[in-house]
C-alpha cells in the first residue's frame, strides 16, 4: 500500500457503530461483523487510514465510575435522553490490557478485520495511552511502584485528584491544568520500570495494527511531567518511538498535542501531530490570525493532523454557523497534512458522543452538508493536494482602499503534470473582492479554464491576468472556491471572459 503524501484518516467510534450493527442483526455484533461496505465506501471516498477507536479491554471499575459520576452522567443525558444503563459501558481511555475487548471479538477478530482493512487498500489505527491506567489495571497489584503515590493529606486537601484504594492513596491521572480523571490511575515515569513496561505495551499494539493515536502524548513529556508531578523522568517518546520501528519501519505515530508542543513531538519521531491551533482559530472566525497560521514552515505543517471534530471536541455542525462550517472545512482539509474526519462529521451530526458511551443518538442527515462533504472529497481525490506542491498566495485590493482583502486566504497547488488546483476562501462575515496573482510563467499566452470543484463555476481567462493583475474575486460572506485550471485548453486568446 502506497500512502499519499497527503493521507485521509477517518475515526470511527467502534463501540457504537458496533451497538448499530448489533440492532441491524439482532444479536451481539464483533469486529467480524464491520461490513466490508463500510470499507469500500471509505476507500472509495479516498480514505487511506481508519482509526478504530476504543478497542481495547476496559474493567469493571472504570464502567462503576462512569456511571455513578453525577457530571458525566447529566452529558450522557444530554446525548441520550433516553439513557440506560447499558449504554453507559465505561471510557474507552480506562484501559485495563492492550487486547481487544472481549465484547467486541478479542484479537483474532481484530487480526480478520485487519486483513479485510488491508484487502481494500486502507491502514488500520489504533490507540495508545501512555498517561495512565485503569484503576482495575494489573499493575495496581504486580507493580504497585508504576504508579504515582500520594499521602493522606494529598487525599483530604484533593480529593478530586487522588484515591485510597487497597490499602494505599494512589493519583488519578491528569493533566496539570484540570483534575483528575476518577477512572484512572496516574503512571510514574520516573520510576526506573515504567518506560520499559509501557514502551513493551507499544511494541505490542504495533504487532496488531499500521499506526497509533497516542493519547495526550505531551503529559510525559520530561517537563511537563515534573511541572505536574514534581519528578523529572528520562524522555521516553524517541526510544520507544525507535524501538517499534526497529521492527517496523513503516509503523506511523499520530500524538494528540496541545500547548504548541506539535514541533517538540515531531521532532520525537511523530509523523503527526493534531493541529488545535488551526481548529482554534477557525472557531474564531477572524482570517487574519488563520493566514498566519498556513505561514509556517511547509516542513512542519505536513506532518499536522487538521480536523473540525472528533470525539473530544462538540461537534462541527454546532461549533461552525452553517454558513461558515463549509468554509472553515475547505480551510482545513485543502491545506498540508493529515486530513482527519470524524464519525458523523458527513452527515451534520450534532450530538458529540462520550467516550464513556457505546450508543449514539439517532439523528436527520443535514443533506445540505452531506452534499458539501462529498464534493469536498471528489475535490480531495484530486491529485494535487494529495501528492503536489503548495504555496500560500498573497491577495493584494481589489482596488484602492478595499480593505476587505483581509477576509481573503488564498493557496495553489502545483501537480508535476501541470495541473493546478487555486484555493480561496473569503473567510470573513463581510462580502470581499481581491486580486491572486498565480506565479507561474507557464500561463502566459493561453487562454485557461477555471473550473470550480465545489460548485458548478467554470471561468475562462486569460493567464497575462492570472499573473499580472491577478485573477479578480467577489465573493460573499464565507464564500470560496477550488479552481481547477486546465493549463492546456488553447493557445488563442480569442475567448471572452465568461
Amino acid at each position: 500500500m502506497v500512502m499519499p503524501h497527503y493521507p485521509l484518516l477517518y475515526q470511527l467510534n467502534t463501540r457504537v457503530r458496533l451497538h448499530e450493527l448489533s440492532r441491524e442483526l439482532g444479536r451481539p455484533a464483533t469486529l467480524d461483523d464491520l461490513p466490508d461496505e463500510d470499507l469500500v465506501l471509505l476507500r472509495d471516498r479516498g480514505f487511506d487510514w481508519l482509526w478504530l477507536l476504543g478497542v481495547w479491554q476496559t474493567g469493571e471499575a472504570g464502567r462503576a465510575v462512569s456511571r455513578s459520576h453525577p457530571q458525566w452522567r447529566e452529558d450522557f443525558e444530554q446525548t441520550l435522553p433516553d439513557l440506560a444503563e447499558a449504554d453507559i459501558c465505561g471510557s474507552c481511555f480506562a484501559v485495563t490490557a492492550y487486547d481487544v475487548h472481549s465484547a467486541l471479538g478479542g484479537n483474532d477478530a481484530l487480526e480478520r478485520l485487519r486483513s479485510r482493512i488491508h484487502e481494500h487498500g486502507l491502514r488500520l489505527m489504533l490507540d495508545f495511552v501512555p498517561n495512565h491506567v485503569a484503576l482495575d489495571h494489573r499493575f495496581v497489584d504486580e507493580h504497585p511502584e508504576f504508579l504515582i503515590v500520594g499521602t493522606e493529606d494529598d487525599l483530604a486537601r484533593e480529593p478530586q485528584n487522588f484515591i485510597r484504594q487497597k490499602g494505599a492513596v494512589h493519583a488519578y491521572g491528569r493533566d496539570p491544568y484540570f483534575d483528575g480523571w476518577p477512572d484512572t490511575l496516574q503512571l510514574n515515569y520516573a520510576e526506573a520500570g515504567v518506560p520499559s513496561a509501557m514502551a513493551d505495551e507499544l511494541v505490542k499494539i504495533a504487532g496488531q495494527c499500521d499506526g497509533v493515536r497516542c493519547d495526550m502524548a505531551m503529559l510525559i513529556l520530561p517537563g511537563v511531567f515534573e511541572q505536574t508531578w514534581g519528578a523529572r523522568p528520562e524522555p521516553f517518546w524517541a526510544g520507544a518511538i525507535e524501538r517499534v520501528r526497529a521492527g517496523n519501519p513503516e509503523f506511523r505515530f499520530m500524538a494528540e498535542v496541545y500547548w504548541d508542543m506539535e514541533w517538540d513531538l515531531q521532532q520525537l519521531g511523530f509523523d503527526y501531530t493534531y493541529d488545535k491551533r488551526l481548529y482554534d482559530r477557525l472557531r474564531n472566525l477572524d482570517a487574519v490570525p488563520v493566514s498566519e497560521h498556513l505561514f509556517a514552515d511547509l516542513e512542519f505543517q505536513g506532518r499536522l493532523a487538521r480536523f473540525l471534530e472528533n470525539h473530544d471536541e462538540p461537534r462541527a455542525a454546532v461549533t461552525f454557523p452553517s454558513r461558515v462550517h463549509p468554509a472553515a472545512a475547505v480551510l482545513t482539509y485543502l491545506t498540508p497534512g493529515l486530513r482527519f474526519f470524524h464519525q458523523g462529521q458527513f452527515e451534520g451530526r450534532r450530538r458529540r458522543i462520550s467516550p464513556h458511551l457505546c450508543r449514539g443518538p439517532d439523528e436527520d442527515i443535514d443533506a445540505n452538508l452531506s452534499e458539501f462533504y462529498e464534493r469536498l472529497l471528489t475535490c480531495l481525490s484530486h491529485p494535487a493536494p494529495r501528492e503536489g506542491d503548495w504555496t500560500l498566495l498573497d491577495c493584494i485590493p481589489a482596488s484602492a482602499g478595499n480593505g476587505s482583502v483581509d477576509g481573503f486566504i488564498s493557496f495553489l497547488w502545483e501537480q508535476g503534470d501541470g495541473r493546478l488546483l487555486l484555493v480561496t476562501v473569503n473567510y470573513a462575515a463581510h462580502a470581499g473582492q481581491c486580486r491572486v496573482q498565480l506565479p507561474i510563467e507557464g500561463l502566459r499566452g493561453r487562454m485557461h479554464r477555471l473550473a470550480d470543484l465545489l460548485s458548478p463555476v467554470v471561468y475562462f481567462r486569460n493567464g497575462d491576468e492570472l499573473i499580472d493583475p491577478g485573477l479578480y474575486l467577489d465573493l460573499p460572506p464565507w464564500g470560496y472556491h477550488a479552481f481547477e485550471i486546465r493549463m492546456d485548453f488553447g493557445s488563442s486568446l480569442s475567448f471572452g471572459n465568461a
